[in-house]
């Protein structure tokens, strides 16, 4: 799969991951390491709960969602390096849950001190089989340029300072 940098993504392009199946035991065994809490934990007490049955964390999906983003949903070179974002789960992911995540770009900023890379901020639904949105992601990534793109703006640079009658180059 090719990697995307900065300067292949544009507003509005889209990619779909592809799928994850989650069972109950995966949802206790994450449940029992990270958010011990009976509606994750115990199938009795999920019943008695508000979400009336067995229910993954909000932090498993979140991990479920960042693999599907690292196996090709978002392939971005360099990895998928966050700085800062917002998430909120709308409908809990439930066991037998069929996952793929959808992301749209709704921000690409060239970096104005850093020539390397830039920010791309981009919205990412996870749904279920059911086509429920189980997670929205907006995360604002750091992305490579690619190197002769770096190596443009550079030579820009020297160009100017040339023009402006400096030596700095």
């Amino acid at each position: 799969m090719t990697k995307l940098h900065l300067d292949d993504l544009a507003v509005g392009q889209r990619f779909t991951s592809g799928s994850l199946t989650l069972d109950g035991a995966h949802i206790m065994a994450f449940a029992a390491q990270f958010d011990p809490q009976p509606f994750h934990l115990d199938e009795a007490a999920a019943k008695a709960s508000p979400f009336a049955g067995l229910v993954a964390s909000g932090w498993h999906t979140a991990a479920l969602t960042m693999r599907l983003l690292v196996d090709g949903g978002a392939p971005i070179a360099g990895g998928i390096i966050g700085a800062g974002g917002e998430v909120s789960w709308p409908k809990p992911t439930r066991p037998g849950d069929i996952l793929q995540v959808e992301s749209e770009v709704i921000e690409v900023t060239p970096s104005r001190s850093r020539p390397d890379r830039g920010m791309v901020t981009v919205r990412s639904e996870t749904r279920n089989q059911r086509g429920e949105v189980v997670q929205i992601l907006t995360a604002k990534l750091v992305v490579p340029r690619r190197p002769s793109t770096i190596a443009a703006h550079a030579l820009d640079g020297a160009e100017n300072a040339l023009v402006a009658g400096r030596g700095d180059v």
